[in-house]
């Protein structure tokens, strides 16, 4: 049926959100990307720059639902695939550009450690068809505490939920409008289909929170990345387009709204941090700090923050965002990869240049003439929706050709890495120091797995590793099931789990039942840690749950692990180190008094960066440590296990350093796949040592 004239108004609708320029909107892209880039180059200084993001999400719901809102009024629909070759206008040029080059550099070993290519393939992929999100959230990533290595386009989570927005949100509005004009009979269909939208996103938006509020505390780590768990951020936006009395005009309110919303804003980006229960309820004060901006309007007065967010330098920002949005993750990850380049302040601060300076290309050749190529701009929009398939196919072969270019020697790296494993060398690894046999052994410039897989050379099961804020105890059981085997437990964080495939072969090769528990940064202790809010609430409760569960089993022999570098709470005593060292004691205390041993070790020495890099670049020999700065001189557990009856301590400090310096590379053996976990592959050359000790212990307890 022909809709009448009469429904259609001649202009832009008062509630409907003016369609130029706004100049304050672009200013708070810059200080989102700043926000963003900021505290990927420097964490610790900016430990909740995170929020920049979800500044993003309210921006895009706002702009976005404002030009729908006024098409939908005007016309009584929404031309969808106009719409949706706009945005692919706008958006994919840059994005695939980026892509490509992150999918050549994965091509070239040279650039990118050859243990990247399986999860750098698959999530370049996973990026180009905007799916990342789902990637991520379905394989259980961290984003605040990630504890493996990201990718080069694990950035592109973000833009993979907006692209979603961006398909999900007019077909909500048109669904909506509808079923406002069956509702609304005695409305005009204008207003109607109004009041159907706001109600429509008001309810979705209040869904979408509580389900995030739900999932942020019951599995944070997705939480992060669905998207159905984001799109009250967005729809927080979308109601100040909607609303119009939400959007301030008087001059006193503009100016205490807008500043309120930059003070919030950076209160957040400087106090959030991982340990935050994010998003959840912790996203209520960035997301409508960010609308608070927003709906600021008035932009005469150079002293409101809205004319501030207006001048050059804050629109330049924002003109370039999204590329330099693009471009900086993918070179913060690679630049470690490149010989005699590395991650000091120097070198960020050169490498943050660099970022701006692609941006702008990016924005000034790609993104902008893309937006008005007349090849698509003068064609129907499906030309152009086909085209951006096609080159989203283009880009996702060139992925895949790395893949087939590498994968031979991955897979025969792989291999390499299992016949290691199951048969290494005689005297190699710890055994070259320890084995009175091996003196005299020279490996030469043998490095074991390469450098460029060692990332990979790390222990399996990892659903037996509770994730950071996740208080959740889970026990895995290993070995023999014979009810008289002798009973093995292993407990504690990523320092512990690393020994989880030696100790996995130690209980199948003794007849013994092996028992674990492990949660990152979270060790087996009963000082709390400093660190506050979910993530310290997390490990109380876990360390309470694993208590439990290990008074009513009945072990023979407990090990236990832990990074040394763990900040706890000084917890009355006079010193940190104090109250670390008697809360190692009261744990071990509910096993020892029950007459059940303790087996612990010394920890291993910590770099600030991964030595691989270092290996990959500059090979054996180049890349040792001082003693002092990579290896810890007062490790709690070693004063905790000091002088307290039925503990044992193991200490291996000889073996991964001299007097004074430490090395990376032991008796051939590559020590470390990161900057402070071993490779299963060097903790393997120290099984010997692991089984006599848990065999004393046990024996000793008899």
């Amino acid at each position: 049926m022909r809709r009448d004239r009469r429904d259609r108004p001649a202009s832009s609708p008062e509630h409907a959100q003016p369609s130029h320029f706004i100049p304050h909107i672009q200013g708070l892209r810059a200080i989102a990307v700043l926000f963003v880039v900021i505290y990927h180059f420097w964490p610790a200084r900016l430990s909740g720059g995170f929020v920049g993001v979800d500044i993003f999400f309210v921006i895009s719901g706002f702009l976005i639902t404002g030009h729908l809102v006024r098409e939908l009024a005007a016309t009584g629909r929404v031309r969808l695939a106009d719409f949706w070759a706009r945005r692919a206008r706008r958006l994919l040029p840059a994005s695939l550009l980026v892509l490509l080059f992150c999918a050549l550099a994965v091509m070239s070993p040279l650039i990118m450690p050859l243990s990247a290519l399986n999860n750098e393939v698959r999530e370049i992929l996973a990026s180009t068809f905007y799916v990342e999100n789902w990637y991520l959230a379905l394989n259980s990533a961290d984003y605040l505490n990630n504890a493996g290595d990201p990718t080069t386009v694990q950035h592109y989570w973000s833009l993979s939920l907006e692209e979603q927005f961006y398909v999900m949100w007019p077909l909500l509005m048109l669904l909506a409008a509808w079923l406002g004009i069956k509702a609304f009979t005695g409305r005009g269909a204008s207003a109607a289909r109004l009041r159907g939208v706001i109600i429509a996103i008001a309810v979705v938006s209040v869904a979408s929170f509580i389900f995030s509020v739900w999932l942020t505390i019951t599995n944070p780590a997705p939480a992060y990345f669905v998207t159905f768990g984001r799109m009250w951020q967005f729809g927080v936006g979308a109601l100040i387009a909607l609303v119009p009395w939400l959007r301030v005009q008087n001059a006193i309110g503009s100016f205490v709204l807008g500043w309120a919303g930059i003070i919030a804003l950076v209160y957040t980006a400087f106090t959030f941090d991982a340990s935050t229960q994010f998003p959840g309820y912790a996203a209520l004060l960035p997301t409508f700090a960010a609308a608070a901006l927003i709906a600021a309007g008035n932009t005469h007065r150079w002293w409101y923050p809205t004319r501030l967010l207006a001048i050059r330098p804050m629109q330049f920002v924002g003109n370039i965002s999204y590329s330099l949005y693009l471009w900086h993750w993918p070179l913060i990850v690679i630049a470690p990869f490149v010989p005699f380049w590395g991650l000091t302040i120097y070198h960020r601060v050169a490498l943050l240049g660099i970022c701006f300076v692609l941006a702008w290309l990016t924005k000034r050749f790609v993104e902008d003439p893309a937006r008005s190529w007349k090849v698509l701009t003068t064609r129907p929009a499906r030309v152009t929706l086909w085209s951006s398939l096609a080159a989203m196919v283009l880009v996702a072969g060139v992925a895949g050709t790395a893949w087939a270019v590498n994968a031979p020697a991955y897979e025969q790296a792989q291999r390499d890495l299992t016949s290691l494993r199951e048969s290494p060398p005689d005297c190699f690894g710890a055994a070259s120091v320890l084995d009175a046999t091996c003196e005299g052994t020279d490996f030469g410039t043998t490095i074991l797995p390469d450098p460029g897989f060692a990332g990979v050379d790390r222990p399996g099961n990892e659903e037996c590793f509770v994730q950071l804020n996740n208080a959740g105890v889970v026990a895995c059981e290993f070995g023999s099931d014979d009810a008289s085997a002798p009973r093995v437990a292993l407990v504690g964080d990523s320092h512990a789990y690393q020994l989880l495939s030696t100790f996995q072969d130690i209980a199948d090769e003794n007849g013994w039942h092996l028992t674990t528990y492990f949660k990152g940064a979270c060790p087996w202790n009963a000082t709390p840690l400093s660190t506050p809010g979910a993530f310290g609430e997390a490990c109380t409760q876990w360390r309470a749950g694993v208590a439990d569960a290990m008074d009513a089993a009945d072990f023979d022999v407990v090990f236990t692990a832990a990074i040394a570098t763990t900040p706890y709470a000084s917890a009355g005593f006079d010193s940190v180190h104090a109250a670390a060292v008697a809360g190692y004691r009261e744990a071990w205390g509910t096993m020892l008094d029950r007459g059940i041993p303790v087996v612990t070790v010394v920890d291993n020495p910590v770099w600030e960066t991964d030595p691989n890099k270092c290996l990959r670049s500059q090979g054996f020999g180049n890349c040792d440590g001082v003693r002092s700065e990579v290896l810890v001189s007062d490790d709690p557990i070693a004063a905790a296990a000091e002088g307290t009856d039925g503990v044992t301590l193991l200490d291996f400090t000889d073996v991964f350093c001299g007097e004074t310096s430490c090395s990376p590379v032991v008796g051939g053996a590559n020590v470390y796949r990161d900057q402070d976990h071993l490779t299963v592959t060097f903790v393997n050359s120290l099984k010997p040592q692991y089984t006599a000790a848990l065999q004393a212990a046990m024996a000793g307890s008899k």
